[in-house]
């Protein structure tokens, strides 16, 4: 993990041309806090000074005659400075080319010109105590200021943690975040307030670059994409304090023998899910929050045949298909808020992914896959899966594996008026053919491990005799083996399908699939 900008504890002040006054409290050593002047910074190269509005760094911080302790602000002032001066360095090349400078050339010149606004700071703290910063304070404070400037500021090390799954923030002093089997534990602050927090996140929505994502109290929400794949979401103004969750995908290049290493299917199962998608099964991936839906949805995908053209239609970009490799022919879109404008009665420039369907329709794509379906979109989804080549698929938000009919149901309604439930069953029962469900038992509370895996496979039979989509157990836990992941229980009336795509039927005459012995848990199952 990339080390915090160095920090001390704030100065008692009170503060006369920028100096601590001497004769203030001691520190916990028992001597004075004294601070440098910081020059306003000289010119670099043909960069104009730097405008006055923009303020002097905060000093640094340190006892006498001791290592210097850099306070953030330090950092957040000259990532200010250091702004101000690429925006004027970028005008004048975007002038002189004619076009907009690339990511990579705005990091290129923001980093030399962190490094000239460090060696300033430095040569100021010598200047001032007669002890320069060393080296790796240098370095730590340049990482520092060129994470708040290009990436996510003091949130960056915990996205650097692989082990971290989940970040919570409940304001910039109640931050949470849960590892890999570990349960959630309290850890420093992001910011120093609220308020910074607000403009980190500004921050991170004007790097986004996918449409005009704000957080404002015009528009109080914002989800994007981070570096990494990583989703957040924030509220503020309809919160007493700025919320923000951050979910990461540990396995976002996984495929089927992944999954298997991981436990989250057998090889029986697994052989069963590659020949729905070569024999083009619809399939609605389903679970709760963070179970693992969109990783087994993207380890499914690898199993379509890669000259196949496809497109991914998602809220925020999670799949990555089209940056993976293994799809030759991958066309992502992705949704996009609006301004927090309204005209007639919608936020302008909004689309939405219902909205994406009918113009993916026409990029002669052969599957389409929705990240996650959420609202009236599944109208169309359904529609795409009843009258294509079939083999798409999307995921669901559900509970179980026995709500998904009726959690359909609600969000068809959501769709219009002349929705019915009937007619939503009907959709239903011609469009799906198989839904998965996937499962989360999390038993780090009481000192054991999360265990992901597909509980159910649940073959669409068509209409049943009351009007409701008939389901076929084909996949199931089976309770009286102690068993709680998904083993054989029925044969799939497609079992001839599956079979052309090079699925061995034989498979499923095991009540205990391929799994070495039952799920071992703490509590429940067969120890």
């Amino acid at each position: 993990m990339r080390a915090n900008p160095y920090q001390g504890p704030p100065p008692p002040g009170p503060y006369v041309n920028g100096q601590v006054v001497y004769g203030g409290s001691p520190d916990a050593a028992g001597l004075p806090w004294a601070a440098p002047v910081m020059p306003a910074p000289a010119p670099a190269g043909p960069v104009a000074p730097v405008p006055a509005a923009v303020p002097a760094p905060m000093p640094a911080l340190a006892a006498a005659g001791a290592a210097p302790a850099m306070d953030t602000q330090v950092a957040r002032e000259l990532k200010r400075q250091v702004a101000a001066e690429l925006h004027q360095q970028l005008s004048r090349l975007n002038e002189a080319s004619g076009t907009e400078a690339d990511r990579a050339t705005r990091r290129q010149r923001g980093r030399a010109l962190i490094e000239e606004a460090v060696a300033r700071w430095s040569d100021a703290y010598a200047q001032t105590h007669g002890i320069p910063p060393t080296r790796d304070q240098d370095r730590a404070l340049a990482e520092a200021v060129y994470d708040l400037l290009f990436r996510a500021g003091r949130l960056q090390p915990y996205l650097d943690d692989p082990e971290i799954e989940n970040i919570l923030i409940n304001g910039c002093d109640d931050v949470w975040v849960s590892r890999v089997h570990q349960p959630l534990r309290q850890v420093p602050p992001v910011a120093d307030s609220d308020e910074e927090l607000i403009e980190l996140l500004q921050d991170l929505a004007r790097q986004h670059g996918g449409g005009e994502r704000s957080l404002s109290t015009a528009s109080p929400m914002l989800a994007l994409r981070l570096e990494g794949g990583m989703r957040l979401q924030a509220m503020t103004e309809v919160t007493p304090r700025p919320y923000v969750a951050i979910r990461r995908h540990r396995v976002a290049s996984a495929n089927l023998r992944d999954l298997v290493q991981l436990g989250t299917v057998d090889t029986t199962l697994a052989a069963f899910l590659a020949a729905a998608i070569r024999a083009r099964k619809n399939v609605m991936i389903t679970g709760t929050q963070g179970v693992g839906k969109t990783s087994l949805l993207r380890a499914m995908a690898a199993e379509i045949p890669p000259d196949e053209r496809i497109g991914t239609l998602e809220s925020e970009f999670e799949l990555w298909l089209h940056t993976l490799g293994h799809l030759r022919q991958v066309v992502p879109m992705e949704a996009r808020e609006g301004n927090g404008e309204r005209v007639d009665g919608r936020l302008a420039g909004e689309l939405t992914i219902g909205e994406l369907i009918p113009a993916a329709l026409r990029m002669t794509l052969s599957r389409i896959i929705v990240g996650e379906v959420r609202s009236g979109e599944v109208v169309p989804m359904l529609r795409v899966m009843t009258n294509g080549e079939g083999g798409s698929m999307c995921t669901l938000h559900a509970r179980g594996p026995h709500m998904v009919v009726d959690r359909i149901a609600e969000l068809c309604l959501e769709y219009g008026s002349h929705m019915t439930d009937s007619l939503a069953y009907r959709l239903t029962a011609n469009a799906i053919d198989f839904i998965v469900h996937v499962t989360m038992v999390d038993e780090t509370a009481v000192g054991g491990r999360r265990h992901r895996f597909v509980s159910h496979v649940l073959e669409v039979a068509g209409l049943g005799e009351s009007g409701r989509p008939a389901m076929n157990t084909v996949f199931g836990p089976r309770p009286e083996l102690g068993e709680v992941r998904a083993v054989p229980v029925t044969p799939p009336h497609s079992l001839d399908d599956l079979r052309r795509a090079g699925f061995d039927a034989g498979l499923l005459a095991s009540p205990y699939g391929t799994w070495g012995a039952p799920l071992n848990l703490r509590i429940g199952g067969m120890r």
